[in-house]
């Protein structure tokens, strides 16, 4: 007997068209804090994921406070969208510091 939700999700897999499955390469570092906070690349919280563990892996810590990250992430938005020119890593480098 199969599982039903395994049917379902490979259905629909088959059912994405190439285009959709079509891998997409962001460079993070020209990402705009405009494109941040108006959602242009993904959700901004994705992003915010990914730069902590970007700057994490730089420090070598495997420990993620997932409090203190979204309190970074409303900083770093607040302060793009005052800045909106700037990209997210300058604002994340100049809001929390390169050590963060």
């Amino acid at each position: 007997m199969t599982n039903p939700t395994l049917a379902v999700a490979l259905i629909l897999a088959l059912l994405i068209s190439p285009e959709a499955r079509a891998q997409v390469l962001v460079d993070v570092a020209k990402i705009t804090c405009e494109q941040f906070v108006l959602w242009k690349v993904t959700d901004p919280e994705h992003i915010a994921i990914w730069l902590s563990g970007y700057y994490s892996g730089k420090r070598g810590d495997t420990v993620i406070d997932t409090q203190k990250l979204k309190e970074n992430t409303d900083e770093v938005t607040n302060y793009c969208r005052a800045n909106l020119n700037l990209t997210v890593m300058q604002a994340v480098e100049t809001v929390l510091g390169t050590g963060r």
